[in-house]
Order: structure tokens, then sequence, then C-alpha cells
């Protein structure tokens, strides 16, 4: 993992980006210039952030981000931006809970001024939970924590969803109910389905993602629940944090109306990916952290809802994330950083863990901490 290479995360120039930005800016603040604009590191291979700073005689603010949609002719990772969308959803998440969510400021639907949907909210101070390298290998600030420190950060993340759950009137969430008949969980794995098909157009498909679809169907729930405003990326690496407490929640782009379980197992299993892979680069990893047993009963012991049918849920996740990583694959293949493999398959990561979840034994192996 850390002689591999890296995905290239834009084919945008930051100078130009700043340039424009600048002469955006003067037609809704007069007066204001942008300057120290920034790409951060950790920049998303979907929709890209700038930072930025507004110089303004009476500045109200300075310090700012921005969310721009992917640039369509760069191979994106998803087939659609929707920031009108994103957008709103933040705007509720403030308007309805006790979140910190990041004021959005502007929203720009033309895609003149910078090639593409964006919108501005201010930026928020803190540390966040590295991706690359995961913060479950040594080296970083989570990692290199007192127990103590991580059960906090863990009960406050895991607090972050039994809010934004109980707390949105679903009915003031409708604009994300997704497209189609049926549940909101069938509507979300169609939605999924169409993903994939989308990803493999073309291109060898995944016999692994496929089996894990028709698994899912053989797991589905008797009861699926209501459904709630999910997050979407519910995630650690998604939070910005001051200390150990969320100071501000991020990447809105995939909320949708589903099951409360779809959060969470898409949160249990984002740091098993982390903890499978850093273990298999022999290295212990944070087993007892953000283990699925205390994640469920914290959740609980917060809404009063037990989570249920969680083999399904994190099979879900598991395979929601190995579609968007097939189709990063194809992406680098695209830009000639990889090439494509005779076994797909082989192209997803932790799709050893996936098949062992299709299998039924990921969560009954030896030494698994549920």
């Amino acid at each position: 993992m850390a002689t591999a290479p890296r995905p290239r995360t834009t084919t945008r120039d930051p100078e130009e980006l700043a340039h424009r930005l600048t002469a955006w800016l003067a037609t809704h603040l007069p007066g204001a210039r942008t300057v120290n604009v920034t790409v951060p590191e950790s920049n998303g291979m979907s929709s890209e952030t700038l930072l930025f700073d507004i110089e303004h005689p009476e500045p109200p603010l300075r310090a700012c981000a921005l969310r721009l949609a992917a640039d369509p002719a760069a191979y994106t990772v998803f087939p659609v931006y929707d920031m009108p969308r994103q957008y709103r959803t933040m705007r509720l998440v403030a308007e309805r809970t006790d979140l910190p969510v990041p004021r959005v400021l502007w929203l720009e639907e033309d895609p003149g001024p910078l090639g593409a949907p964006f919108f501005v909210m201010e930026r928020i101070e803190g540390r966040v939970p590295p991706d690359v390298m995961p913060y479950t290998y040594e080296g970083n600030w989570l990692h290199a924590a007192s127990d103590e420190e991580r059960e906090r950060l863990e009960a406050a993340s895991t607090g972050l969803l039994a809010r934004l759950h109980d707390q949105v009137p679903v009915k003031e969430a409708d604009f994300l109910t997704l497209p189609g008949d049926g549940s909101p969980l069938r509507r979300h794995v169609r939605a999924q389905r169409t993903y994939y098909t989308w990803v493999v157009d073309g291109l060898p498909r995944s016999p692994l993602i496929e089996s894990a679809f028709d698994r899912l169907d053989e797991l589905w729930p008797r009861d699926e629940g209501e459904a709630v405003l999910n997050w979407g990326d519910a995630r650690i690496g998604n939070v910005i944090y001051d200390g150990f407490e969320p100071a501000a929640v991020l990447d809105w782009e995939m909320a949708a109306l589903a099951p409360r379980e779809v959060d969470l197992g898409w949160t249990v299993y984002l740091h098993r990916f982390f903890q499978d892979l850093t273990v298999s680069f022999g290295q212990s990893g944070l087993p007892d952290f953000l283990r699925r047993d205390r994640v469920e009963r914290r959740y609980a012991e917060l809404t009063g809802h037990t989570p249920r049918d969680m083999e399904f849920y994190t099979l879900y996740a598991a395979l929601r994330h190995a579609i968007v990583m097939l189709r990063v694959a194809y992406r680098q293949a695209h830009f000639g950083e990889v090439a494509v493999p005779p076994d797909p398959d082989t192209l997803i990561l932790h799709h050893g863990s996936l098949r062992a979840m299709v299998q039924g034994s990921y969560w009954q192996g030896p030494g698994v901490a549920r």
C-alpha cells in the first residue's frame, strides 16, 4: 500500500480556478477578492474542495471552503453531481438538528464561472482522521491517542448518527427520495445496481460484486423499518474534530432516505476496511475501535432503536464500497496509472473480506471483533 500509485484527484489547474473564483466572488461580494487558495492533499476523487480566504473592507468572514462538482471530462467517479441537492441537505440538517454542519453561503448552479456547479461554505478548523495513510496505521494523531480519547471520539461520532436520524423530519427530506417504485431500501439498492451497470459499461464485469447483489436478495430484511435521513458517507474521515469532539460534519453528496442501518453499516464497515487493510500489512491497527457490537449498543441506548440485520447492511456497505473502488480502478486505467488484470475482482482492494461476507464467514471467523 505504501508504494501503490495514488490515483489523481483532479485534472484542473488550481491557479486558473483561483482567478475564476475571484472574478465570480466580485459579482456576489463587491470589493472582495480571494487569497490563499489551496487544494487540500486529502481532496477526494468525486467532488473537489478548494480552501480560500476572502479579503474584503468589511469582512463578516474570511475562511471558506468550496465544493466543486467533478469535471465531467475527467472520467468521474459518479455519473451525477447534484450540488443543489447537497447544498439543500446541509441547510436542512443545519436548521433541524444540533449537528455541527458548516454554514453554507452561496450556491452557483451555472457551470460557466468554474466549469461546473459549486457551493461555498464556512471553513471549520480542526483535524480529520486521515485516509492516506489510514488512521489505523501508526504515525497519526488518532492512532497515537489514548484508549479513553478514542472512546470519546467513537461515542461522539455515533451520537452524530443518532441525532441526525432522530431529529430531521422525514417529510422535510422528501427531496432525497430516490427514484423508482418500492420501499426506500429497495430504491436504494436499485440505485446501486444502476451505478454498477454504469461503472462496467463496456468494461469487464465483476463476478464478486454480482454475487454480493445475489446474496443481498437472500438476506433481505423481513422488516426494513422506518426510513430516515441518511448521511450517506457516514464515517469519521468526513468529520472535522476539535480535540476529540466533532466540529463539522462534511460530505453529504450520498445523502438519501433509507433505513437507519444503512448509515450504521457504512460506519462499521468503512472502519473495518481500514482495519483489515492495516492488519494485512503487518500492523495491529485499532482492533477495539468502532467495533460493531459497541456501535450497535451505543446507538440503541441513544435512540431506543436496536439495529437489526446488520449482516445484510455491512455486506451492503462493502458492496457499495466495492463498486466505487472498481470505478476508481477503471479511472486509474483510463489515465494509464494501472493495467486492468485478467480478474477484475482483484481491482477491489477488499475483495477478500467482501467474498467472506458473501460466504457468510466474515463475522464468524476466529478472532473477529464484532
